[in-house]
């Protein structure tokens, strides 16, 4: 049975998404904000975002794959869900928990500039640099973490642990 080591406790997660939400607000004004959470890991970090930044929020889903289920990248993207809306003129804003090799993203934001948004940012609950293959920005990084498999708060081991309030560290 694998033991879970807690890395960032509920109470850190509440304080730093708070203030991501002050920081997107802060860049954008009054304008309208769509955020686009990348499913299924990013479904904590969204709704806890979007309570977070006032203002005109707009919510919508992609669901994208690379992992299938093992814990490793298959080097593929694909993209299992799109937006039910359109990306034309609006801001958007991608909300992903975990940004490591940064090929989901590399893929994301080419997919979006086809598309012809106002703006295009990243929100990420977790950033791993160490693990970075392709170079991507991220505008709003809740934590950076070292390069190691984690769960909780979205995040899953083959489906597993995406209910826990925090993050975890899997010691096997």
């Amino acid at each position: 049975m694998p033991i879970l080591t807690p890395v960032i406790t509920e109470e850190q997660l509440s304080t730093r998404i708070k203030e991501i939400g002050r920081e997107i607000r802060a860049d954008f004004g009054d304008e309208p904000v769509w955020l686009v959470g990348i499913l299924k890991g990013s479904y904590h970090f969204l709704s806890d975002l979007s309570r977070n930044v006032e203002g005109d929020v707009f919510i919508d889903f992609m669901r994208v794959s690379s992992y299938g289920h093992g814990r490793e990248s298959s080097g593929a993207v694909q993209i299992l869900k799109d937006m039910d809306n359109s990306a034309e003129n609006q801001n958007i804003i991608i909300v992903e928990d975990i940004v490591d090799s940064g090929l989901t993203l590399t893929y994301l934001r080419k997919f979006f500039e086809v598309r012809h948004p106002k703006c295009v940012k990243v929100a990420t609950l977790l950033d791993k640099p160490d693990a970075r293959i392709h170079p991507v920005k991220v505008d709003y990084i809740g934590f950076q973490i070292p390069n190691d498999f984690v769960v909780g708060y979205g995040l899953d081991d083959a489906e597993r642990y995406r209910n826990l309030p925090y993050v975890a560290k899997i010691i096997q």
